[in-house]
């Protein structure tokens, strides 16, 4: 074959790549930060998280950010469906066709009163942005502008998922029932990580977050004057046995492989040194990795606490409050979705900034969204280097470092159009060079 030949099924060829080339797409997540960087960017993302913390509402009672959010998205022309589960918003990005993939954020705060003195302390008392919320709402709106400004070379949807009542309500689970993933492929979160560097991002495939559960026992006894306990039947000596024996549990009974955690965290009984009282309530969460351990330990702790009771004389009653503190299932990272994690924020971040890491005993109702389609969880990074000591999440004194906030912007918006793009059938390679920004 003659080389005017090769040359022609060449060029036929490349008329119908599949995907834009390698380099095209490995700069997308670099450009996008440095759009989210932009001062006029990087000040309207800051005022947005600034807004919502001065304002935090509880679960379920998000009117004003899910408000101030529909302002944002009517402000860029972004269209949306409102409400799911009472004030959750999904938007939409790009042509309205599949492929559609989503990115997701949390909307609501935590019961309890700010302790950082700033100029946008929280304005209602015993309300406050203690778990990041604020940021990831804000990062959201930022992934919403990036991709808004750079709507022609998407391919397909990218669906906005403002969800309420992440902090123990299962908001993630209701909006599902209210058809927030319609058509979606696969599904992005992040949580901001007070103790890991800025500019450097952690996850892991497979189990990331454990399942949750909640319990609350009330062991009731016979009360009276505690000189004469042969007249009484002791509640706080059952319930402490029944502590105990919760321990037993994980440490006599579980797969020492199989990480399991079983904490009784509130112990409520008696007013009064002297008097033995009538009932004991104890409260507390259990965790698991995989769904038969979690149901097994839940049965157990039904059975522990009814059997040491009746032991010591008492009677116990255990509710798990499934209906206004649903069970959270594991998170469980798509391993797919993992590697597109770490090509996408490798080639925004640099390759050593990609950190695998251990699975972690908390949860996230984001896992309700990976019950029903792909989906991928990770961390990033906001530790301040001026701050040695930084405050966890769920603290009065927890800070977001705003300066992570374009990473978190452009990295959801990276993940979510490289996924799409990645999922073509057919991307003309000049597309990404139509564009300014690009």
């Amino acid at each position: 074959m003659d080389f005017s030949r090769w040359v022609f099924l060449i060029l036929i060829f490349a008329s119908f790549s599949v995907i834009p080339i390698c380099s095209e797409l490995s700069e997308i997540p670099s450009k996008f930060l440095d759009f989210a960087k932009k001062p006029e960017v990087f000040d309207w993302i800051v005022g947005v998280r600034r807004r919502i913390h001065e304002n935090p509402e509880l679960g379920y009672e998000e009117l004003e950010t899910s408000k101030l959010i529909r302002e944002e998205l009517d402000n860029w022309g972004i269209s949306y469906n409102y409400p799911f589960a009472t004030t959750g918003i999904v938007g939409f990005i790009g042509s309205g066709k599949p492929p559609f993939v989503a990115i997701r954020a949390g909307m609501d705060a935590l019961p309890m009163q700010e302790m950082v003195d700033w100029e946008h302390k929280s304005r209602n008392p015993g309300k406050m942005h203690a778990c990041g919320h604020d940021a990831h709402v804000a990062m959201l709106l930022g992934a919403a502008k990036i991709l808004q400004e750079h709507r022609d070379i998407l391919k397909g949807t990218v669906a906005l998922v403002f969800q309420p009542a992440e902090e123990g309500g299962g908001g993630a689970k209701k909006m599902i029932d209210a058809g927030a993933l319609e058509n979606v492929e696969a599904i992005f979160g992040l949580h901001v990580n007070p103790n890991f560097p800025l500019g450097k991002v952690s996850s892991r495939p497979g189990p990331f977050l454990a399942g949750s559960g909640f319990f609350e026992a009330v062991i009731s006894g016979k009360g009276g004057h505690a000189a004469i306990p042969q007249h009484s039947i002791d509640p706080i000596l059952a319930a402490s046995n029944v502590i105990v024996s919760l321990q037993h549990l994980v440490s006599r009974e579980a797969n020492p492989l199989d990480s399991q955690v079983v904490t009784v965290a509130k112990f409520q009984g008696g007013g009064a040194f002297n008097v033995i009282p009538d009932s004991v309530t104890i409260s507390g969460t259990f965790r698991a990795f995989s769904k038969e351990s979690f149901l097994q330990l839940r049965q157990r702790i039904e059975e522990v606490i009814v059997g040491q009771a009746a032991v010591q004389r008492c009677n116990a009653t255990v509710d798990f409050h499934t209906k206004d503190k649903p069970f959270f299932p594991p998170t469980m990272n798509d391993k797919n979705l993992h590697k597109h994690f770490q090509r996408v924020a490798g080639d925004m971040l640099g390759n050593d900034n990609v950190k695998d890491m251990e699975p972690l005993m908390g949860s996230e109702d984001f896992a309700f969204y990976q019950e029903v389609i792909p989906g991928y969880f990770y961390l990033l990074g906001m530790q301040d280097e001026t701050n040695e000591n930084p405050a966890s999440v769920h603290s009065p004194y927890f800070k977001i470092n705003e300066a992570a906030l374009p990473y978190g912007a452009a990295l959801q918006a990276s993940l979510a159009i490289r996924y799409l793009l990645e999922a073509q059938p057919q991307v003309p390679s000049s597309s990404i060079n139509d564009h300014d920004e690009l």
